[in-house]
């Protein structure tokens, strides 16, 4: 059974993207490109910019980059629009070079959060920038967009400022900031924007553009969804909200326990440290004035609390609850969160609970006090796009290239002026949105709702021929069909109206809901027809796969294993723990193991030798040193050894940042006076030392953190995992070493050091052939080398790539 994607329940609720009116300047026609440069628009007619959008990106006519998709998608509505990418920020005259935008500013810092683009995950500055040409790093400002919008103003004080990009969408509340190890305001306010538009934001920016090309002023646009504001409390557009405050929806503080209706009187009274007894009481005629006389009365104990008053349930039905669209939660205000860490957890988990756009809320959140008192205001988010929507926005007249500016001498891009992003997604191809997994640590559902936007058939190979005819260097090798995952196309819920209520973060954890559709027919229809097309030789998946909806369709397993995997296929278990998985929301080992099986088995029915490349997260809330241990054990046994790292990386907003900040699980419902530790409390990996630690077990096969792992383990009293045997995890002698570590990205690997020189219980640092594991014995999470086929004096059976 196919979702319904058609008839969503959210496809009636909102104006589709083609029923507006275009705009007068439609008449100059599509750009090639969308200009950079006032020679450019000379050249295509025009005398101005309706719009001017500015990006931390190199600008790349594709569409897998987002300014790409905003600027074709504003043009086929008619407005001329132009792109300023990674300007100068020092001044504002980089600003100026396109003139004054008539309508508005689009502000982005790029496909990713410049914060992320910049540092690494132990906060030192990168060397690399993957979207900029040459993979040069410093051509974006930390909090980009910020920067950008206060240059724009600078600019063009009177001209509306509207921000958005991921990084907008991350921090459009109150929102805990790694960088700098505190709770920073919203963007809205640090930003001074107009409107921030959060999301996918196609449909809002498509009607906000024509509101103000009607002349409508910007700060009585305050009713588009996935839009956030500033508004001061007086103001007369909040009139008419039902305002209800967040700790009706989770509460934060102490929960009364329920009566356990098999007590008796006495003991209802003993366990609220009262009495029914006449003789205990110290005043007994006082007390019988206003009791109940015998052994029913409570004796008149000054720490008896006042009588609490709640609505009888028979008569809830008849109570009358403010509409949902006229409803708007208060959370904690911004210096509240910032004080108190439970009040943070609190906040996130609430907004968590109000991402679905059947049936959230808008919300509210104070920042400043007294006369500096305004009111960030955040709407309902955006109605996702029906696959029509889909098709027109990604069948738009893209160039799938760099902008001509970035060319070398000879009008290439593809050596010192390389775009690496774009390298890397110059034969994919996205075919849908969304992700309702729900991982903690990850931030795609805060930014594209866990609602799966899917295209058509027929547009996806219509692009795929697109790619074949007119893109320059393509092989026959298509790289990708993906998105957010690869194996979500066409999935959802079995029931439009239920999908509208449902309030889950995931609909695959703790296991797949049984509302959830799991047929992934549409999607095998679309490998075989792409592999298909005259002159296509190969359909690689490079996206992320979720596993544990792929077992639930072997004959897909079967499909893309026999056809679509390029010798390894890259999966994302994250650990092996229940710990770890449970604050992740991940699912146990156990899938991995069935997908194991059946990856295993077509592979080898098509007589190919093929290998899954699993990756883990280091240092993740809730994730304690024995977790990692173990999981250094896992690889091991199963024979992994891992290239590269991946250590938890606090995004703002996602809910793994809020356990990171606040210590308690915000899975759960947030009390300040924890019940039970074990359940409400996560062990968070701070600090150099053991944030370190956590990625030595992932590398335990790299000599240079042997030292390191000796001592935890005899810390652990596990120092029978030391020894030179092969059940042991680490060795007991110390090779010589330069302490240097040669990462995946080369840029960002650790400088080459002196020599380490250690000898171990009595024995000297002999230097072993290389130093390092022997080469090609076991897979790398990297680069997938399959293991050789070794023999005593025996060549490899199998070249290494």
């Amino acid at each position: 059974m196919n979702a319904p994607v058609d008839v969503s329940f959210f496809a009636r609720a909102a104006k589709p993207l083609t029923s507006y009116r275009p705009y007068w300047a439609k008449r100059f026609g599509t750009a090639p490109f969308l200009p950079m440069s006032r020679a450019e628009m000379e050249k295509l007619g025009w005398d101005s910019c309706d719009i001017i959008l500015v990006t931390g990106d190199a600008y790349v006519d594709h569409p897998s980059f987002g300014m790409a998709v905003i600027g074709r998608t504003l043009e086929a509505q008619g407005f001329r629009v132009g792109i300023i990418a990674q300007p100068d920020w020092q001044s504002a005259d980089p600003f100026k070079v396109l003139g004054k935008p008539n309508l508005f500013w689009g502000v982005t810092a790029g496909n990713m959060d410049s914060m992320i683009n910049r540092y690494t995950a132990d906060r030192k500055i990168r060397s690399d920038d993957a979207y900029t040409p040459g993979d040069v790093g410093g051509k974006r400002p930390d909090r980009a967009a910020i920067v950008y919008s206060q240059r724009c103003r600078e600019a063009f004080k009177d001209v509306p400022i509207i921000l958005g990009g991921i990084e907008g969408s991350l921090r459009r509340i109150a929102h805990y900031d790694y960088w700098s190890d505190k709770v920073r305001r919203s963007i809205v306010v640090d930003a001074k924007c107009d409107l921030l538009l959060y999301g996918n934001a196609e449909r809002a920016l498509v009607e906000v553009a024509h509101r103000l090309a009607a002349r409508e002023p910007v700060e009585q646009i305050t009713d588009v969804r996935g839009t956030a504001f500033v508004r001061r409390p007086d103001d007369e557009s909040g009139k008419g909200w039902f305002e209800i405050d967040s700790t009706t929806v989770d509460e934060p503080g102490p929960v009364e326990a329920h009566i356990n209706p098999y007590m008796t009187t006495s003991e209802q009274a003993a366990s609220q440290g009262s009495t029914c007894s006449k003789e205990d009481a110290p005043d007994s005629g006082a007390a019988s004035a206003g009791g109940t006389g015998g052994s029913g009365q409570i004796d008149a104990n000054p720490a008896i609390q006042p009588i609490q008053f709640v609505p009888n349930p028979a008569l809830r039905a008849k109570l009358k609850v403010p509409p949902r669209e006229k409803t708007v939660i208060r959370l904690p205000s911004y210096e509240q969160v910032k004080s108190d860490p439970v009040l943070y957890a609190h906040a996130n988990r609430v907004m968590h609970l109000e991402t679905n756009p059947g049936n959230a809320r808008a919300m509210v959140q104070a920042h400043g006090e007294g006369v500096t008192a305004r009111d960030v205001w955040l709407n309902p988010p955006p109605i996702p796009l029906t696959t029509a929507e889909m098709d027109y926005v990604f069948d738009l007249p893209y160039a799938r290239g760099p902008h001509p500016s970035y060319a070398d001498e000879n009008g290439s891009h593809d050596h010192g002026t390389k775009i690496p992003a774009w390298e890397m997604i110059r034969f994919s191809i996205n075919i849908m949105r969304g992700c309702f997994g729900g991982c903690t640590f990850c931030s795609i559902t805060e930014h594209e709702g866990r609602i799966i936007q899917s295209r058509s058939e027929d547009s996806i190979i219509q692009e795929i021929e697109d790619i074949r005819d007119k893109v320059k260097g393509f092989t026959g090798t298509i790289s990708d069909l993906g998105g957010p995952t690869a194996n979500m196309y066409r999935l959802g819920c079995r029931s439009p109206e239920i999908e509208a209520a449902c309030r889950k973060p995931s609909c695959v954890y703790p296991g797949i809901c049984q509302n959830l559709t799991t047929d992934h027919g549409p999607l095998i229809k679309i490998y075989r027809r792409g592999r298909a097309l005259k002159g296509i030789k190969k359909i690689l998946i490079g996206s992320g796969l979720r596993y544990d909806l792929a077992v639930k369709s072997p004959e897909y397993v079967k499909e893309l294993v026999q056809h679509h995997v390029g010798g390894y296929l890259k999966i994302a278990p994250e650990h092996t723990e229940q710990g770890p998985l449970t604050k992740m929301m991940k699912p146990g080992i156990g899938s991995y193991d069935k997908f194991k099986q059946l990856f295993e088995k077509f592979s080898e029915e098509a007589g190919k030798k093929q290998f899954l490349i699993p990756y883990f997260i280091a240092a993740h809330p809730g994730t304690s040193d024995e977790d990692m241990m173990n999981l250094a054990i896992w690889l091991k046994k199963n024979g992994f050894r891992a290239d590269q790292v991946q250590t938890f990386y606090p995004s703002p907003m996602a809910t793994a940042t809020a356990m990171y900040h606040s210590g308690r699980n915000t899975l759960t419902r947030v009390r300040r006076q924890m019940r039970d530790a074990a359940e409400e409390s996560v062990d968070i990996v701070r600090g150099e030392k053991r944030r370190r630690l956590h990625k030595a077990f992932l590398r335990y096969h790299d000599p240079n953190n042997w030292p390191l792992l000796r001592d935890a383990l005899k810390a652990m009293g596990r120092a029978d995992l030391i020894g030179n045997g092969k059940h042991h995890l680490i060795p007991t002698f110390q090779p010589l070493t330069d302490g240097g570590y040669q990462s995946a990205r080369r840029k960002n690997s650790t400088p080459v050091g002196k020599p380490a020189v250690a000898a171990v219980q009595g024995k000297a640092a002999k230097p072993s052939p290389s130093g390092q594991p022997q080469k090609g014995r076991l897979l790398t999470q990297h680069t997938g080398l399959p293991p050789r086929v070794t023999g005593g004096g025996k060549p490899s059976a199998r070249k290494p790539r």
